[in-house]
């Protein structure tokens, strides 16, 4: 298992990098947030030569509109993982099921080079999702066991902790294999 952390405006844009094999940053949120760090954040993650990826947090609605404000506001560069994180909103509301299949197939068509994945928790992907559609690979979040979510579908990545910051597993053999499947 890969280690590997995910960042937003609360952590340091001079985070830890040591034992890491890949970095996700929070970029955007909705149609009008923007992290404040990403530039930073990212180039700290590129610096050390960790796979970069970036996460969009999904409100419901105007799907098309904040795919293109991800992708507007997101860096370019082949190799990077772009992610959709689908929970619930700060006003309790969050994108439907059909939305989320929606945003993952709108970016993945203005960035067809770029593979896509669906962050959740466990409460989402055995609640509200119906159909299993997570991209080009699956995010979950089960704070257990590094490795060892309590699902039965196929996973990429693994969040399984959030103390003291949000810390991941990445199912790959090596940080090359890693590299090869995000197109790098």
């Amino acid at each position: 298992m890969l280690r590997g952390i995910d960042v937003s405006s609360h952590q340091s844009s001079s985070y830890d990098t040591d034992g890491l094999s890949f970095v996700f940053v929070k970029a955007t949120e909705g149609r009008s947030y923007v992290n404040p760090k990403l530039a930073a954040q990212t180039k700290r993650g590129r610096d050390a030569g960790l796979v970069v990826g970036f996460y969009h947090f999904l409100w419901p609605g105007n799907l098309t509109d904040q795919a293109e404000y991800f992708v507007a506001k997101t860096p370019e560069k082949r190799g990077d993982i772009l992610a959709v994180d689908w929970e619930t909103t700060g006003d309790g509301s969050h994108a439907s099921n059909s939305e989320k299949d929606r945003f993952i197939r709108k970016v993945k068509q203005l960035r067809p080079h770029h593979k896509v994945v669906l962050y959740c928790n466990r409460h989402f992907w055995l609640n509200y999702d119906t159909t299993s559609y997570a991209g080009d690979g699956l995010w979950i979040a089960d704070y257990v066991t590094a490795g060892k979510p309590r699902i039965q579908a196929d996973w990429r990545f693994h969040q399984y902790t959030d103390d003291p910051l949000d810390k991941n597993v990445a199912d790959f053999s090596s940080g090359s294999a890693l590299r090869e499947w995000a197109g790098g």
